[in-house]
């Protein structure tokens, strides 16, 4: 496996009330990243429409040197995954809604379908702004699986485009790991030192995998661990609401089985309620 930094990026855009917050998101985001940029819009082409767009474009205060604006017909998820693997797209951007008299943000099907489907790294966006919004605090999962360095290592890489003040890196441990009956003085203190061994534990794993990642993108930016206990994907979910982290970085699906295939399961509690923005990691094989 290996990262893939995100030198091109795709924004799929229908022109919603949201369009203008949405384009000096992304524009922000790819100059930040030194990117190049691409606009689709599945949907016919008119000269109104493209005028409208070029106008929001003219207007954002960073654009990205390299920017290219598409025009397809076809069905949004299918098109937008083709245009993906067409032009080897590194990242691609999905705005998620707002449900209505709710301060809640949720994955329209076609967004859920792009996230499922998408053969590179995914970006979920739930509060695009024209004015920036600094990101200061990123959210990692430090799961013990292959997929985790890069996931980790984009999170590195990201932070110090953004220039980020924080990143903490979460081990999600099963409660099942730690089951012990309590029922006295002697039971409980047994169960306390089995919790803090696996601390122990976890916390050496992962900063293992800090010393993997190249020092130029650890340098400068200010990390630290976090154990916490529950079932995966909703303990990081819920970590990650509390703290009121600006970024969450994940695993996407790790391999497709009959189990998983419909979605990763790790990500279901995270995509039922997004707790910030999401990004989700896809690696790639070493070539």
């Amino acid at each position: 496996m290996a990262f893939k930094s995100f030198k091109k990026l795709l924004f799929g855009f229908a022109f919603s009330p949201s369009l203008r917050a949405n384009v000096f998101e992304v524009t922000r985001l790819a100059s930040f990243l030194n990117a190049s940029l691409v606009f689709v819009h599945v949907g016919k082409k008119t000269s109104e429409k493209e005028a409208q767009f070029n106008s929001i474009l003219n207007n954002c205060p960073e654009v990205p040197s390299d920017v290219e604006l598409l025009w397809r017909d076809g069905k949004p998820v299918n098109t937008l995954v083709s245009i993906c693997k067409e032009i080897n797209i590194d990242l691609l951007l999905i705005g998620a809604l707002k449900r209505e008299k709710m301060l809640k943000f949720y994955l329209g099907s076609i967004a859920r379908e792009l996230t499922r489907k998408a053969p590179c790294s995914v970006l979920l966006m739930i509060n695009p702004s024209i004015e920036r919004q600094a990101c200061k605090h990123i959210v990692v999962n430090g799961f013990d699986s292959p997929q985790t360095k890069d996931t980790i290592e984009a999170a590195f890489e990201v932070g110090q485009a953004l220039k980020s003040d924080k990143i903490t890196l979460v081990e999600e441990v099963s409660e099942s790991r730690v089951a012990v009956a309590v029922n006295d003085d002697r039971s409980l203190r047994k169960a306390t030192l089995k919790k803090e061994k696996i601390n122990r534990e976890e916390k050496l794993r992962v900063v293992d995998i800090i010393k993997k990642i190249p020092s130029q993108k650890i340098h400068g930016l200010n990390w630290a661990t976090q154990s916490v206990f529950g079932r995966r994907g909703y303990s990081i979910g819920h970590y990650a609401r509390v703290v009121r982290a600006d970024l969450l970085v994940m695993n996407a699906q790790e391999e497709s089985t009959f189990l998983n295939r419909f979605f990763p399961k790790d990500l279901e509690h995270i995509l039922a309620e997004l707790p910030t923005d999401v990004l989700i990691i896809q690696s790639h094989r070493d070539e």
